[in-house]
């Protein structure tokens, strides 16, 4: 028992070894707050060798790593200025440093308690953080079979709740619950970043060509409207004597494992969203997908983040807005090559703010 007490304090204290790795204690903190998530189990490697070699003891707290990878996740930021970001975007190395050191915060099956969920699950490893995860409204209570679907609530810009829902393309045993998600949530928009099949399925069909339905929810296509980069449909929802506008976004440009050669593409996506995200009127969460619901879904819902941060404050803390998609969904920005992409998509960003101040 004293062991475990006398672990955590040196965590809060600072008492750490020399080579005790540097993401334990950043440079800067991010001014947006970020809630410390509970039940992380995050694959992160703390060296104890200088306190012995002695398993942890379970003593009702936290392990040292979890307790660090939270801790990282809560304060983790660097702040750039508009010059910093066109410096550190030349800096592979650099990004690729920072990106290992961000923990992935990866959900554990034993903390998601609920039976037979694996069967809604597009990949077995790839699971909802149960503290954001979006519940399905059931009629049984006592069936959270039901109510699961594999989306968690992300937070936006300062730190909206429920600003974004980050999903998995739909299931053909899901289709059902991802339109009642979009019912029940009052989502104005939804964005889809996959193409149906990339040499295996990444996501099925899961909209009707004219008027589908969809357990209780009516799906109508009202119009088509084909993008070089996109395509825009208007759909009509049905429910329970009601109806709601929705516009479906379908990004078909991402190029196959790996990211696109130019951000221009995205930034139009995410300026054409925004614009009718505010024309909407409506404040429900806009629903991001890809495949996974966490690489090419959290660069979309990064870049948009980092975008208005830029325009409202003229610096942007990437480190800090991965940080805060992470807490709330594990693994979002998959790769090192994700991280870069987004850095150089708020780069040209950046740039077009420039060009525009100055006309």
């Amino acid at each position: 028992m004293f062991l475990c007490f006398f672990v955590i304090y040196l965590i809060n204290h600072s008492y750490l070894p020399p080579h005790t790795p540097a993401w334990l204690f950043p440079d800067t903190v991010s001014h947006i707050t970020k809630p410390i998530e509970r039940g992380s189990n995050v694959s992160l490697v703390l060296d104890m060798s200088a306190l012995g070699s002695v398993e942890p003891l379970n003593c009702g707290e936290k392990t040292p790593r979890e307790r660090a990878a939270q801790e990282y996740l809560r304060s983790a930021g660097r702040a750039l200025s508009r010059q910093q970001l066109r410096d550190v975007t030349l800096s592979t190395q650099a990004l690729q440093a920072e990106f290992a050191e961000i923990p992935m915060n990866f959900v554990d099956p034993k903390d998601l308690d609920i039976p037979s969920h694996g069967t809604k699950n597009r990949y077995k490893t790839i699971l909802p953080n149960p503290h954001s995860r979006v519940i399905l409204k059931s009629k049984s209570s006592c069936d959270p079979f039901s109510s699961y679907i594999n989306a968690n609530y992300i937070r936006g810009y300062l730190g909206d709740e429920k600003a974004y829902i980050a999903t998995q393309g739909p299931m053909i045993n899901t289709v059902n619950d991802f339109w009642q998600m979009a019912w029940q949530e009052d989502s104005p928009l939804i964005v889809m970043i996959t193409k149906l099949k990339e040499k295996n399925e990444k996501c099925v069909l899961y909209w009707p060509e004219k008027r589908g339905i969809y357990g209780k929810v009516e799906v109508l296509v009202n119009s088509i409207r084909d993008c070089e980069h996109y395509t825009v449909r208007t759909l009509t929802l049905k429910h329970g004597g009601q109806s709601r506008k929705v516009h479906h976004y379908w990004y078909t440009s991402w190029p196959d494992h790996k990211t696109p050669d130019s951000a221009g593409p995205l930034l139009q996506l995410m300026t054409d969203v925004e614009e009718t995200r505010e024309a909407s009127g409506s404040y429900g969460p806009v629903i991001v997908h890809c495949s996974a619901g966490i690489g090419r879904t959290g660069c979309f819902i990064a870049t948009t983040i980092g975008c208005r941060q830029l325009r409202m404050e003229g610096v942007v803390d990437v480190l800090s807005i991965i940080c805060q998609l992470r807490a709330d969904r594990g693994g979002m920005i998959q790769t090192g090559e994700q991280y870069e992409f987004v850095h150089h998509a708020l780069s040209l960003y950046e740039s077009r703010l420039s060009a525009n101040t100055h006309q």
